[in-house]
């Protein structure tokens, strides 16, 4: 082997940077992918790389925005210096209230006008789109505006990802939640997400499952551009999960878990708004859509019906035969006892608080009627609406 050659065979950059991809030292791991037109391959590199970008897409998000910012700006500091070190970029897509002005508040952010919606993009593919290509850190993390980031999580994420030799690290925040409506929901649709992507099995190169949350997306630079950067699912709705299935195949070392230590979000502001997104995701993050429709109603039918079949054989007692309505009342009681054990132990994986696991039930109905929904106008009328723009599926 020639002196001084890194032996993953990954040229080290003259600022000292070495891409966390070079830990596949084996010669040809490294897929060979052609350039293509407005792709992150044809983007001559900032002359110095400096060690995080963070984007932030924004559409209307006056309401939220300024907590984000905020938690991002106080993570700045001596050795870790916003503007030096890092950089913080919102792109205002097109906002109508005072998105644009908020962010503008904060020293050191740099605010970016979202470039022109092309024909088979979406409107957060676009954002990002707009602000990765000319990103200069060695990290990009890409996090919504309806995101709180915990004090120092910037660094720690990055020390993450390079503890597991990843190429791409992904959390699913804490959600924050209010009004019945949302914490009866919210516990059902994380549960079922637990279930259908569980974290280990994600982070685990050898399983074709992949998944990431868009509300907390690092990628490293040079995974970024295998990946061919958000305009390789620029007509993605799910945008994240379609570049974590890419990250599976291409083999840039993917990881995902649950993260309370690190980012919150409050997902949605309103029950419409609540309606309108899992109207727009559920189908495409459960295959199984309408199965598991039929699943949540046959639970709802049993956590409600049982009691009611157990009370009303109890209350035979004085008919004929009333010990065996009776004691067929008790079997009803404890069947209804083990539906609500079972239910409970699935909510429970959705790491929400007790009392809003039990608060679930009451959700039920609302569930079975967004996941018809949403396999109805993906199936049927393949269109869905998001922030007032409309999309095909």
């Amino acid at each position: 082997m020639e002196e001084g050659r890194p032996k993953s065979g990954v040229a080290r950059r003259a600022d000292g940077y070495t891409p966390v991809l070079g830990l596949f030292d084996e010669p040809g791991e490294r897929p060979s992918m052609a350039a293509r037109a407005g792709t992150v391959f044809d983007q001559p590199e900032p002359e110095e790389l400096i060690e995080l970008t963070v984007v932030v897409p924004a559409r209307n998000e006056e309401v939220c925005l300024g907590a984000c910012l905020e938690s991002l700006v106080s993570q700045s500091e001596e050795i870790f210096e916003l503007g030096k070190d890092w950089e913080l970029v919102v792109v205002d897509d097109r906002s109508t209230d005072k998105t644009a002005e908020i962010a503008r508040g904060f020293a050191g952010v740099t605010v970016m006008e979202a470039g022109n919606l092309e024909p088979a993009w979406t409107g957060k593919t676009n954002a990002i789109w707009t602000a990765a290509r000319k990103a200069r850190g060695r990290w990009l993390l890409f996090t919504d505006a309806d995101t709180v980031h915990e004090p120092g999580n910037l660094r720690r994420a990055m020390h993450e990802a390079l503890r597991h030799k990843v190429g791409m690290l992904s959390y699913s925040p804490r959600q924050m939640v209010s009004g019945l409506s949302q914490r009866s929901l919210m516990p059902l649709v994380f549960c079922e997400l637990a279930l259908a992507y569980p974290p280990a099995k994600v982070s685990d190169p050898n399983q074709r499952i992949a998944a990431a949350n868009g509300q907390f997306l690092l990628v490293e630079r040079e995974a970024y551009r295998r990946l061919g950067g958000h305009a390789s699912v620029a007509d993605k709705v799910l945008e994240d999960v379609e570049l974590a299935f890419l990250a599976k195949r291409r083999k840039v070392g993917l990881r995902f878990r649950y993260a309370a230590d690190a980012v919150a979000t409050r997902m949605y502001r309103s029950t419409t708004a609540m309606v309108e997104g899992w109207t727009k995701n559920l189908a495409l993050l459960f295959d199984n859509a309408l199965a598991l429709a039929v699943w949540r109603a046959l639970d709802f039918g049993l956590l409600l019906g049982l009691p009611v079949l157990t009370v009303l054989l109890w209350n035979a007692r004085f008919a004929a035969h009333s010990l065996e309505w009776l004691g067929a009342g008790w079997v009803m009681a404890l069947l209804w006892v083990r539906t609500v054990v079972r239910f409970y132990a699935r909510v429970a994986k959705s790491n929400f608080p007790f009392a809003d696991c039990a608060l679930a039930p009451l959700g039920l109905p609302l569930f079975v009627v967004l996941l018809y929904r949403s396999w109805f106008q993906h199936r049927v009328l393949k269109r869905v609406s998001w922030k007032g723009r409309s999309y095909g599926v």
